[in-house]
């Protein structure tokens, strides 16, 4: 072929794609235009938004503009503290303590120190010395009331999220981070996933309203099912859920596009249909009801039992210490899990998430002093639950009397979540709270959960390097003592001024001390034995 013929089959092919690319170009800008004028006729004719109404197509941008402007804030025009619910400056920390990486800052603190209630360590003028600092004594639940008591040296644990919530990678993640950091993990309402039990970490079962995982097909605990969970070696201990921070008085929602069969048949509950647990348990309407479940799951289980709850009112908390007395020590909770008004969750009203409940800073030293006015203190540890991410925040649930802090959105910011507000949507771009496969292969389970461990090593870490500086030998000394609170004049104040520690009221000193401890779970006839009156 010569050479003038190629450059013509050169032109000519040239020609044709350019022609193509025309009649292309055309169409689409045809069809964008048409597509416009339907918008157009849509707008101007809908009855529902005044806007699109009055400002056809232009008032479209309302809305998408709203929708950015989430993002927009977070990483362009919010400061370091101001974004809710959770501050740049509080994921930093985070994110640099999942990866190990350093978390010094420098040129001073950009936090303010002058607003009502923030928090001041006290340090003292000889801090303790690396060399005579201490590891972090053990404490033991349900020690003497139960056959298999649990004992943890572990300060931060992970808080309660379902199977179903987050997703099948992110639960492996957790499981095995736990693990290498020596921590528990709580199942949250949903059940028990083989995912749960893969890596070999601490369990703690969670039993919510809907008794997701060992209910029976009326809804009721099955015997047969919690036995089944108990069997279990790494299920240490069962927590019955009564609310939660996010939504006090109301049940779990799990939108019906993560109900997957998998979630189905842990669950027990129907595919792809919401699940949306009582606002209360049906058969737990009284304190002494209370009392009774917690017995009779400790009977069957043989494991730790306490509950879980958000404080409102809490005149209740007197009938609990009266009826603890009044029925035996072996009636009490093994523990009780404080969460806080400002909790989270993945789907919740927002008149329950901003106005219902009180939050952890009041209610977790209410019940710490309750519990040492009722003489019951030693007999009911105490877990301090709600927004609590950073050293200082598990620092200071230690110095009110916490025996433990748990973390459920603190270890999704470990995981890589970025805050994007999507969990109740199964949109959710990093992963965690989506059961999209394509979202999903983002989260590689294997790294995530070095990154879990590194943020629960590096935070217990720091709470130490707090305890030091305050003069004791490890952070379960922490004393209310030593922290102070802003005043609303901006003046320090000490916490043991504003709660000051209570001592046990005598009747109930005397009548503890006189009431021998059991060694071995109660029989189980005590059960249905009728409560004095």
């Amino acid at each position: 072929m010569s050479a003038n013929s190629t450059l013509e089959a050169l032109n000519n092919l040239a020609h044709s794609i350019i022609s193509y690319s025309a009649l292309l170009l055309v169409f689409v800008v045809g069809v964008g235009l048409l597509y416009l004028v339907w918008l157009y006729y849509r707008d101007v004719t809908q009855t529902q938004h005044a806007i699109r109404r009055n400002y056809p197509l232009i008032g479209r941008f309302r809305y998408l503009f709203e929708h950015l402007g989430e993002f927009f804030r977070q990483y362009f025009f919010a400061m370091d503290r101001e974004e809710l619910p959770f501050n740049r400056a509080q994921r930093s920390w985070v994110y640099r303590a999942a990866k190990n990486l350093d978390n010094t800052i420098a040129f001073g603190s950009t936090r303010s120190l002058n607003h009502p209630n923030e928090v001041l360590f006290m340090n003292c003028l000889f801090p303790t010395l690396s060399q005579d600092a201490a590891p972090t004594h053990s404490v033991c639940i349900g020690e003497g009331f139960c056959d298999k008591p649990f004992a943890s040296s572990a300060i931060f644990n992970i808080s309660g999220m379902s199977f179903g919530a987050i997703s099948k990678p992110a639960i492996r993640a957790l499981a095995a981070g736990a693990k290498e950091a020596g921590i528990w993990m709580n199942t949250g309402e949903g059940g028990l996933s083989p995912y749960h039990l893969e890596a070999g970490c601490d369990i703690v079962f969670q039993i919510g309203t809907a008794k997701y995982g060992v209910r029976d097909d009326h809804g009721h605990i099955s015997e047969e099912r919690l036995r089944d969970i108990a069997a279990h070696p790494q299920v240490r201990m069962f927590e019955l859920k009564l609310s939660q921070g996010a939504k006090p008085g109301k049940g779990g929602i799990l939108p019906g596009g993560k109900v997957t069969e998998e979630v189905s048949k842990i669950r027990g509950i129907p595919v792809g249909q919401d699940s949306i647990s009582p606002n209360g348990h049906p058969d737990i309407r009284s304190v002494d009801e209370l009392l009774d479940n917690l017995m009779r799951i400790r009977r069957i289980t043989g494991k730790p039992v306490g509950f879980k709850m958000v404080l409102g009112f809490s005149e209740w908390l007197d009938e609990l210490g009266e009826a603890v007395h009044r029925r035996g020590l072996e009636y009490a909770p093994d523990f009780i899990t404080i969460d806080s008004a400002d909790g989270g969750t993945g789907a919740a009203p927002q008149s329950l998430m901003d106005y219902v409940g009180l939050p952890l800073r009041r209610s977790l030293p209410l019940v710490v002093d309750k519990l040492n006015e009722y003489h019951l203190r030693e007999r009911v540890k105490v877990i301090a639950s709600g927004k609590m991410i950073n050293p200082a925040e598990a620092a200071w649930a230690l110095c009110v009397g916490a025996d433990f802090i748990v973390s459920a959105r603190g270890f999704m910011f470990a995981l890589g979540c970025i805050q994007a507000l999507q969990c109740n949507k199964n949109t959710c771009p990093t992963g965690i709270t989506t059961h999209n496969p394509e979202l999903q292969r983002g989260l590689v389970p294997e790294d995530k959960a070095k990154r879990v461990a590194n943020y629960a090593k590096n935070l217990m870490h720091e709470v130490g390097v707090i305890a030091h500086s305050c003069g004791v030998r490890e952070a379960r000394s922490l004393q209310r003592k030593h922290v102070y609170l802003i005043d609303e004049r901006g003046v320090p104040e000490p916490l043991s001024d504003r709660y000051p520690d209570k001592t046990p009221r005598p009747e109930y000193l005397i009548a503890t001390d006189s009431v021998p401890v059991p060694r071995t779970a109660p029989k189980e006839a005590r059960l249905n034995e009728p409560a004095e009156e």
